[in-house]
């Protein structure tokens, strides 16, 4: 039996090389299920067991899909989950007590990028006087400012717009709240200490939750004009020729954790080994999706096609997962890092990251009350733990499966992206440093000790 890390070795991570930390133990826990929802981006975890890398580390995995983020979150809460798939967002809304209170914790993020916001053929007709035109094609990014006519004009007939997004602390709320506030469209305040969480409060255009599978069909009904969610379902909206993607979300906000790897605090707690084994086996598989210009992308593509894992039709997860997306019917543009798996250190937890998502909670009023910087520092630090993804990267060029330079130069990282990494449609900057004045240089949203 290997030695468990120890830990002088944790408090030695910031001096020593990453050759010199001390292998991890034997897996405490061998057999684990793990949750994720039909998206494009759960495949490190399909590739992770489809190729092996979860066995090379004595662990036998079992998949299971779930109903809806909710669902998920809750059995990771309740044991029946050892982790799962989720949002960025989800681990942090959690910790901080935003519905279901529990600590959750992620040391692996699973991609950057691979949503995008469409609207009905409806809209898009009306919205499409609005936007520039070049060679007779839309001019991209498409800008929500394109869309506040049309949200004017459906107001003015007392029929307001209706989007949805897929949970109330997911990317996809906040990209798309992001989008449309940089338009000028109000996109409304939750105000939980009054009981109001439905997150439409001075809305322009009211949001709802509608599960990622089912928007196709809730477009399609008219329930919706649009939405925002992830891969394959708003290409699945072109194939069956009901809505129009107008903006893909590395427009609103590249290079951001889209989703991550949880597990409750009290199950890393319990089974430190088999946490860092479970992380070796991710880093693996992000680095096989992304390697050689995405070459494996169309294995990837077919694989997750499955009904076990995906379930939807192999042209329709080919477009994202192998660098194009198409927009409007016919209209297919490259889109080489609409998913992300392993490139630009992607799989690294960034302290940034958290911050970012933190601070919109705190713009749309989900964080109800002015917090200092220094408590968005420290929010991070207690849910994002790059400590344990450094345990995991050291086994991995200790079995010379990964390369030193495949890595963040972990003896000067500080867990913040450079301000110029994400770029935003707003043009804005973004400095994790100074939560609390990036906050307050909005136009829309909360800002200093404003309350919803």
């Amino acid at each position: 039996m290997r030695k468990s890390i120890l830990p002088a070795a944790l408090a030695l991570m910031s001096v020593l090389p990453m050759t010199a930390l001390a292998k991890v133990g034997q897996a405490e826990k061998s057999e684990l299920t793990f949750g994720f929802i039909k998206l494009t981006d759960m495949v490190p975890l399909a590739v992770a067991y489809e190729n092996g890398y979860f066995e090379d580390e004595g662990l036998f995995v079992r998949l299971e899909a779930q109903a809806n983020w909710k669902v998920l979150l809750d059995r990771v809460i309740s044991g029946e989950l050892d982790g799962a798939h989720m949002l960025a967002g989800q681990p942090l809304g959690a910790t901080m007590g935003y519905g279901t209170k529990a600590h959750i914790i992620s040391a692996f993020t699973m991609d950057l990028n691979g949503n995008a916001c469409t609207v009905s053929n409806a809209v898009w007709a009306d919205m499409k006087k609005h936007v520039p035109m070049q060679n007779g094609k839309p001019v991209h990014p498409i800008k929500a400012s394109a869309l506040k006519p049309v949200v004017d004009a459906y107001r003015a007939e007392g029929k307001p717009l209706k989007f949805g997004m897929v949970f109330p602390v997911s990317t996809h709320n906040y990209e798309l709240r992001y989008w449309l506030a940089a338009g000028g469209v109000h996109p409304g305040f939750y105000a939980p200490q009054r009981g109001d969480t439905a997150g439409t409060l001075k809305a322009d255009v009211p949001i709802s939750v509608t599960p990622p599978p089912q928007m196709p069909a809730t477009l399609e009904a008219g329930t919706i004009n649009g939405y925002c969610v992830g891969e394959p379902w708003n290409q699945q909206a072109v194939f069956r020729g009901i809505g129009v993607p107008v903006v893909a979300d590395m427009a609103i906000n590249s290079n951001l954790a889209e989703k991550v790897f949880g597990v409750s605090n009290e199950w890393a707690s319990k089974n430190p080994n088999t946490h860092v084994r479970v992380v070796k086996a991710l880093i693996r598989a992000g680095k096989w999706l992304d390697e050689n210009n995405n070459a494996n992308r169309k294995a990837a593509a077919k694989m997750i096609s499955k009904p076990n894992y995906v379930g939807a039709d192999y042209s329709v997860i080919d477009n994202s997962m192998t660098g194009v997306f198409e927009y409007e019917k016919g209209d297919v543009r490259p889109a080489p890092d609409f998913n992300v798996f392993f490139r630009y250190h992607a799989t690294y937890p960034y302290y940034s990251d958290a911050i970012w998502y933190l601070t919109q909670m705190r713009r749309w009023g989900q964080i109800p009350e002015a917090k200092p910087d220094s408590w968005y520092m420290d929010m991070a630090k207690k849910v994002f733990r790059p400590d344990i993804y450094r345990q995991a990267a050291a086994e991995l060029i200790a079995d010379g499966h990964m390369k030193a330079g495949e890595f963040p130069d972990f003896a000067k990282e500080t867990g913040f992206r450079s301000v110029k990494a994400s770029r935003f449609i707003d043009g804005r900057s973004f400095d994790a440093r100074k939560p609390n004045a990036y906050i307050d240089s909005f136009a829309i949203g909360l800002k200093g000790k404003q309350t919803p």
